[in-house]
């Protein structure tokens, strides 16, 4: 007799800088007993001893197709990405116009089953590896927008402060879950 395969569940919490991705990312594989799945990009970037560079940021989506890659095997059945291709791809035509002819590919093969999409209505915090406040929030965030519809994923907007931010995101991750 053998086993059934649990299905498992891959939700990316998504959005600007300084809105609470890797927080409720973690708080969120905390309250469903989850799987959280850092932001690889911002530790990348914080022991480069130089500005990001294309290859840099190809590098960080192939690290990103990996982690999601593993995912695939692991016994575990939720998963929290904390960002994940959707923000890189936006990075990539951003800052430089142009993206790797393989992303989109991957974009399509590594699905995932819901996006938490942070509104940009949290204040904006500097740190060493941010660079876009002020109203390019507003602009990627509708930029993640028209990705996240033209690749048809499924996706909710997240807003509020503090405990209301992560009482919505539960509520949405809960209803979700049940609906599997």
């Amino acid at each position: 007799m053998h086993n059934a395969q649990i299905k498992q569940i891959r939700i990316a919490v998504t959005g600007p800088e300084s809105t609470g991705k890797s927080t409720l990312s973690q708080q969120l594989a905390e309250e469903f007993n989850g799987r959280f799945i850092p932001e690889f990009a911002r530790e990348y970037i914080g022991k480069l001893s130089h500005h990001y560079t294309f290859e840099d940021v190809e590098a960080i989506a192939k690290a990103q197709v990996e982690q999601y890659r593993l995912t695939k095997s692991s016994s575990e059945n939720l998963f929290f990405f904390d960002t994940w291709l959707i923000i890189t791809k936006v990075w990539f035509l951003w800052s430089f116009q142009k993206m790797p002819e393989w992303l989109d590919l991957e974009i399509r093969n590594c699905r995932m089953d819901l996006f938490l999409l942070c509104r940009p209505d949290l204040p904006w915090e500097a740190d060493p590896v941010r660079e876009n406040g002020g109203e390019n929030r507003l602009k990627l965030f509708e930029l993640y927008i028209g990705e996240l519809k033209h690749y048809g994923f499924n996706f909710v907007e997240i807003g509020g402060v503090g405990e209301e931010r992560l009482s919505n995101a539960i509520d949405v991750v809960r209803n979700f879950c049940r609906l599997q």
